[in-house]
């Protein structure tokens, strides 16, 4: 056990491989001993609430065996640790459902334990969650709790997560971006600075959490602090041989250089097929594979393969319906009507309307403008291609003025280009 603890920060399979050596130790020890319970609960709870730093599949994390154990000896707080990881690895695995099931007996666990710092400390799991099923206002909640309970201490609750502080931040930004409430910008911009000085996981999962979600919806535009802060992260995550952490940052500084001029993009689509491998792996996130294929899919249309485009986007799109995902809903589906109608065939309209009606009557908490902005462009563009040149006209101003006044970068780029 002291081994894995000594090495939780430094390399997280030799922790793990301890605490399993630990786990079968004490599954040897005499079924009259009064240590064994405790003993084989310690070191299974780790395994199980670390789960996710791996990728681990489902039936290894080992959370049934912990619920039971826990269960026989009224260990509440061992559980609340091992479901974190459980919670987690299910929505890394792009189970949203069940992961969204499992948060609200999770979140109840918690408040019935009542330890602030536990609390701090295992949160960020069920805002993950809520993140990707669209739960803002459940996000703002469970944020500005983590942040009370911190109380500027950037590394209180560092249980699992190295700072639950900058995690909170994080989350509270992109749910105040989500439903255009001020103060979204100052959030995501005081995680980034806290997170140039953790450990390469931390700093990946914050940066891409909130720059990479920010990003891929219009809401932030690439600069040249996000261009230094993503080469930074890179290096240290190259540097400390986590395979997760590595992964992620290749994602995210994929991402920015995708997205910052024609000069980065082959590099940045070097760096997203290295994230896309690590996920077929199964050493990264299940959940950003729509993500970079995504943007496969916009490169397809960039480069005028029309028919390409619209076959990956359509299968990207079905693929968030499906899981139940809503945080990247919105640019699958602007992508594949923008490819829609730059091939423009009287099926391609009709899909293209289809397709902008059903995300549309999709249900959003009041407020949600992720939604509500991407289907404003994608109306205008569906105008413009009728020859409705009124219809355009007002739909891409209310674009502009709503992209405007939430102050989305990415957005107001967009509608800037729309003459």
């Amino acid at each position: 056990m002291r081994a894995g603890t000594w090495s939780i920060s430094r390399d997280i399979r030799a922790a793990r491989m301890s605490w399993q050596r630990a786990r079968q130790v004490a599954g040897q020890l005499a079924v009259d001993d009064p240590a064994r319970m405790s003993m084989r609960i310690k070191p299974l709870t780790l395994v199980c609430g670390t789960s996710w730093r791996i990728v681990d599949k489902i039936e290894n994390t080992g959370f049934e065996e912990l619920r039971q154990l826990t269960g026989e000896a009224g260990d509440k707080v061992s559980l609340a640790i091992g479901m974190a990881g459980q919670v987690t690895v299910l929505a890394i695995r792009a189970m949203f459902r069940e992961a969204d099931l499992l948060t609200s007996e999770y979140v109840g666990l918690i408040e019935s334990i009542g330890d602030p710092t536990l609390t701090l400390a295992l949160l960020y799991a069920a805002m993950a969650v809520k993140r990707f099923t669209g739960e803002m206002a459940e996000i703002l909640r469970l944020a500005q709790q983590c942040i009370d309970l911190a109380d500027g201490d950037v590394r209180k609750g560092n249980l699992i997560l190295e700072s639950p502080l900058a995690a909170a931040i994080t989350f509270r930004g992109t749910a105040r971006c989500c439903l255009a409430l001020p103060g979204w910008k100052s959030d995501l911009k005081a995680a980034f600075e806290m997170a140039r000085t953790f450990n390469p996981t931390m700093r990946s999962l914050v940066v891409m959490y909130g720059f990479g979600f920010a990003l891929v919806n219009g809401a932030l535009v690439v600069d040249a602090d996000s261009l230094r802060n993503t080469a930074e992260m890179l290096d240290a995550a190259e540097r400390s041989g986590d395979d997760f952490a590595l992964a992620t940052a290749r994602f995210v500084r994929g991402l920015a250089l995708v997205h910052h001029d024609r000069q980065d993009r082959e590099e940045g689509f070097d760096l997203l097929n290295q994230a896309h491998d690590a996920i077929l792996r199964e050493q990264f996130s299940f959940a950003m594979r729509p993500v970079i294929e995504l943007h496969y899919a916009k490169e397809k249309l960039r480069t005028g393969d029309l028919d390409g485009a619209i076959e990956l986007s359509r299968a990207i799109v079905d693929q968030e319906y499906e899981s139940g995902e809503t945080a990247f809903r919105a640019a699958a589906v602007a992508v594949l009507v923008e490819s829609l109608v730059a091939r423009a065939a009287d099926a391609d309209l009709r899909d293209a309307e289809v397709a902008v009606e059903r995300l549309a009557a999709v249900p959003t908490e009041p407020g949600f403008v992720v939604n509500e902005v991407a289907l404003l462009r994608m109306r205008a563009l569906l105008a413009r291609c009728r020859g409705d040149q009124q219809s355009y006209h007002e739909w891409r101003d209310r674009y502009r003025a709503k992209a405007s006044s939430i102050g989305l970068e990415g957005q107001i780029a967009m509608a800037g280009a729309m003459t």
